[in-house]
């Protein structure tokens, strides 16, 4: 069983101080290694899916959480409002309302349709002392967040590729969901009142998991404010479950921001907002990769992903010149040299890194290393050039493998 929390500051992933405050986790060198890979991850296959990235302020005026509903619905889980000049601020506790004001900026036409729009964003959560713990539950937070603009005809489909995107990450992060759960609203007055909306939300998410084939549960009470949500479940290591991932439809914000596109009559309709998250929070996201891996990551997430093991001083030139090809190439990579003991005990102390490159004497004259692979298995020597090339293209495929079974001589 691993924690996190133990783990993360082990291999000096991510810390906390009570100068900074409870519930705000720092990020060190290693760490934000991980979590920029992560990040850059997301906003590829994002980007590729036709999203389009935007940038919003981490504030917002009182009164557009009033609009959204988050201020009457949600206000207990936000920061006290700040005075400025003569209006209250408040730090935002979701990013929909900033999408909803900034697709409202622009006239849209039915051809524009569906619109997605995406932001890895910060958002802060006034949660109790009592309930932080190392990434898991924090104050702030950096979500990957999308929301989607379409017609009620392309609800299913964009829904249905968003689970899709969830697959295929998890798939590059070596992690498996525990189940699927169609979250819905229960008693009590947290929930926007309109029984027609939730009817139609609920019937097209229900749609989309029984067209995926995907085993679900529906929970009541777990729905957001604003309506129901596929959310995809994960367990950590002491049997814990959370929500990593979402899809949520909602009729709720469109109506009270007064969203429209212009159809093919050249009248105004409203638009549905299909809110997604492929990894949640990142916070959440490495906290469940780091025990999931026990620190052993993926290559392409790993924060060292080689190491350059000269055998003896005499091959320290030959590793640098080999460091500068790997960095070059866009590998994170470092020399472990002699003074830092003896071949053994530097292979040891990598062994959470993903490859590593012996250079004895025979391997500097002829420009070749001797690949040692995180699983154990030693590859042949071979050429520096032909190792780089195979190395980076596992990495950029986001493989979960080291090498390929067929090439492994």
């Amino acid at each position: 069983m691993h924690d996190h929390r133990k783990l993360g500051r082990e291999l000096g992933l991510f810390d906390t101080d009570p100068l900074i405050g409870a519930g705000l986790p720092y990020w060190l060198p290693d760490g934000a290694a991980v979590r920029h890979a992560l990040e850059e991850y997301i906003r590829d296959q994002e980007r590729r899916a036709g999203y389009r990235h935007v940038y919003s302020p981490v504030l917002g005026k009182r009164e557009l959480y009033e609009i959204s509903g988050h201020w009457s619905h949600y206000s207990h889980d936000m920061f006290p409002p700040m005075d400025l000049g003569g209006e209250q601020v408040v730090l935002r506790p979701s990013l929909c309302p900033h999408h909803a004001v900034i697709y409202r900026s622009r006239l849209h036409s039915y051809r524009e349709l569906p619109l997605r729009m995406a932001e890895l964003g910060g958002m802060y959560r006034s949660e109790l002392s009592g309930v932080l713990g190392g990434l898991t539950r924090v104050r702030a937070i950096q979500l990957n967040d999308a929301h989607i603009f379409c017609t009620l005809n392309q609800v299913a489909e964009e829904a249905q590729a968003a689970l899709e995107m969830i697959r295929r990450a998890y798939q590059a992060l070596g992690i498996r969901p525990t189940r699927y759960r169609l979250s819905l609203p229960g008693p009590g007055g947290k929930y926007v009142a309109a029984p027609e909306l939730w009817q139609r939300s609920t019937a097209l998410l229900t749609d989309v998991l029984d067209r995926s084939g995907l085993p679900y549960e529906s929970a009541e009470g777990e729905a957001a404010f604003y309506g129901p949500k596929i959310d995809v479940q994960v367990t950590d290591g002491a049997g814990r479950e959370s929500t990593l991932s979402t899809v949520q439809v909602d009729f709720h914000q469109p109506e009270q921001f007064d969203l429209h596109y212009i159809g093919a009559d050249g009248a105004k309709h409203r638009p549905v907002m299909v809110h997604r998250s492929i990894i949640g929070s990142v916070e959440r996201a490495v906290a469940h990769l780091i025990e999931a891996h026990g620190g052993a990551f993926p290559a392409w997430l790993a924060p060292t992903q080689l190491v350059a093991l000269p055998v003896s001083d005499a091959e320290m030139h030959h590793a640098a010149e080999f460091l500068e090809r790997c960095v070059a190439q866009g590998l994170r990579a470092r020399i472990a040299g002699p003074e830092y003991g003896t071949l053994g005990a530097r292979i040891r102390a990598a062994r959470l890194v993903p490859y590593q490159a012996v250079i004895g004497p025979k391997e500097a004259a002829d420009d070749r290393v001797a690949l040692r692979l995180r699983d154990g298995q030693r590859l042949a020597a071979r050429p520096a050039a032909e190792a780089l090339t195979r190395i980076s293209a596992l990495i950029d495929a986001h493989r979960t493998d080291l090498w390929d079974a067929e090439t492994r001589a």
